[in-house]
């Protein structure tokens, strides 16, 4: 889960891809890897890596968020500190993307120095959200962020959710989905995501590593 130095984290808007990078960061940080992560999403401006800006920072994660983040600028102010970090080896890199083919344009910015570093680029799916509920618009949407941002999907992640009201079966009958979507596209699923609390019954069932998650970004709404 943890085997390359840049990871980069699509998915339509409300499947929980933030809340899934941020957390991935996290986890990256604790095995003792230098870490950052840069929120790249153009696309929605409620949730955002900076809601976690402060848990991140005091784990020594070096957070990278341009501009426009948290304000009402349609227009990315993609950051010179961005480039650096593709130079500096050092570095683990999670590259939080927005949800749709403008997003992944932002990311094709990148191209040329993340084919030449180790890399995945993760897909994180909500089979509870309209847009991500079948096999076909699920496709649809992942050949849409690779044309756009010129780079192929290689792991799926399975972030099925109800917010506060999922259940660890929501969470398996999403996997199903996943599992169909990862043979018709020949992708490989890279993990399962989810809350601890629901994750324990998960993994008893579902032969798959998993991400268990703290919930660190908020709802508009909250």
């Amino acid at each position: 889960m943890f085997n390359k130095r840049i990871n980069i984290f699509t998915g339509h808007f409300g499947s929980g891809k933030t809340e899934v990078s941020v957390n991935y960061a996290l986890k990256l940080s604790e095995q003792g890897k230098k870490t950052a992560i840069v929120d790249l999403d153009i696309v929605n401006p409620f949730f955002r890596t900076t809601d976690a800006k402060d848990v991140l920072e005091s784990k020594d994660i070096r957070v990278v968020t341009p501009m426009y983040a948290n304000t009402n600028v349609d227009v990315p102010a993609l950051p010179a500190e961005i480039n650096t970090l593709f130079e500096k080896k050092e570095y683990n890199v999670v590259l939080d993307v927005g949800g749709d083919d403008l997003g992944a344009r932002a990311l094709a910015r990148y191209k040329e120095e993340i084919v030449m570093d180790s890399y995945e680029m993760f897909f994180v799916i909500n089979t509870k959200r309209p847009m991500t509920d079948t096999l076909s618009k699920t496709e649809q949407m992942i050949h849409e962020i690779e044309e756009a941002s010129g780079l192929k999907v290689t792991k799926l992640v399975n972030n099925t959710n109800l917010l506060g009201n999922t259940t660890a079966q929501d969470v398996l009958e999403g996997h199903k989905m996943v599992k169909d979507l990862s043979q018709s596209l020949d992708i490989p699923i890279g993990f399962i995501s989810g809350f601890c609390e629901l994750m324990e019954e998960v993994q008893k069932v579902a032969e798959t590593e998993i991400l268990c998650m703290d919930k660190l970004i908020k709802l508009p709404w909250d």
